[in-house]
């Protein structure tokens, strides 16, 4: 496992425990086995405090471990190209956190040398493995509400992270569409069973830092909205927000966090698709003449909604994806599985949003292989 850099540390630890090392301590196959960082005195602090029995100073020391067999990398967006490919050139299989790198030709290379070596790579979209996320989709194409006309996803929430915070930081792939925004393109892709076809239209409000002069020029957005088209007429509008401004700047909005699909004859909403596990409801709104009927949906464990796969309904999205990683290590066909073309889609998607918007593609990594 991969910890931050010094600098960004806090960060990894804030991660870490909740993308890993908590689902890692109920799955019988797996053991956190290292961490590593460049401060040594925090990394052993960190290890003591998540039982955690070795720490390195330096991530390269940790690649040098032959005990270890595969790594989680939570590094800055900027950092994901450099530091899987060291990963891999060492022999690890790496579980990535998303997005998988600052550009698509980042992650073509990334996959394309996994592959070359036999080695794992996913990206670590961890809603995609949950059930609720599987019987939306499941209800979307039994077909009972018809044909797709519109998929609305938002991934919105009022924090009000510090002007230094690496979301912010362009060189590192800062930028709400890089961070939060991501799940939405990530959603909206899965639920219409497809890739768009253009982006229509992309607006940002930037950020800007506090003492930033009047002039000052951001690269990076705070929120981003945008709207593609899908084939057979189908639109989809994305909207992610790092930092929801406040109401009469004093009452924090409630999050949004919903992904909504419109059809011929009703629609289905999933809220919270990012984070199911803490509560979910997915809503189906069906027009029968001059009838509508709705019902609500819960679907923490797969039986819920009669699928047959090994799941609890306190599991984490977390832990549905660490099984899956873990079956595809092992030989087992996981239930879910992001691939290559999936993850290399994502980030063209990314791009052209950013540059239909005019910000542009976030910088490349300056590491050669």
């Amino acid at each position: 496992m991969i910890a931050n850099q010094s600098s960004l540390e806090y960060s990894a630890q804030l991660i870490a425990p909740l993308a890993l090392i908590i689902p890692a301590k109920n799955h019988p196959e797996v053991e956190v086995f290292a961490v590593a960082a460049r401060d040594i005195k925090k990394v052993k602090a960190f290890a003591k405090k998540q039982g955690v029995p070795k720490a390195y100073e330096g991530y390269q020391a940790l690649l040098d471990d032959p005990e270890v067999e595969a790594v989680y990398n939570p590094l800055p967006n900027g950092l994901h190209f450099e530091w899987t490919m060291k990963a891999l050139t060492a022999g690890k299989h790496v579980l990535l956190e998303k997005p998988s790198s600052n550009t698509a030709d980042e992650t073509r290379r990334m996959f394309e040398f996994a592959e070359s070596k036999g080695l794992i790579l996913l990206e670590a979209f961890h809603y995609r493995f949950h059930p609720a996320i599987h019987r939306t989709k499941a209800i979307i194409e039994s077909g009972e509400l018809g044909a797709i006309r519109n998929i609305r996803v938002e991934n919105m929430a009022p924090i009000p992270w510090s002007d230094d915070d690496i979301r912010y930081n362009y060189d590192l792939g800062g930028g709400a569409l890089m961070d939060m925004g991501c799940y939405t393109i990530s959603c909206m892709r899965y639920l219409a069973g497809t890739n768009p076809t253009e982006v229509l239209t992309s607006t940002y409000e930037p950020h800007k830092p506090k003492s930033a002069p009047s002039n000052y020029e951001s690269k990076v957005d705070r929120m981003t909205t945008a709207t593609l088209s899908f084939p057979n007429d189908v639109t989809g509008t994305i909207c992610t927000d790092l930092s929801m401004p406040l109401r009469f700047k004093i009452i924090p909005p409630m999050p949004r966090v919903s992904a909504v699909v419109e059809c011929e004859q009703g629609s289905v909403e999933l809220f919270n698709f990012p984070l199911p596990t803490i509560y979910h409801s997915i809503t189906v709104t069906k027009r029968e003449g001059k009838k509508t009927k709705t019902r609500t949906e819960r679907v923490y464990k797969p039986s819920d909604a009669g699928m047959e796969y090994k799941g609890e309904d306190w599991w984490l999205t977390y832990r549905y994806q660490l099984e899956a990683f873990v079956d595809r290590l092992k030989g087992r066909e996981p239930q879910t599985w992001v691939d290559k073309e999936d993850s290399v889609a994502m980030m063209e998607w990314i791009e052209k949003v950013y540059e239909k918007n005019g910000l542009g593609v976030r910088p490349k990594s300056t590491y050669t292989p």
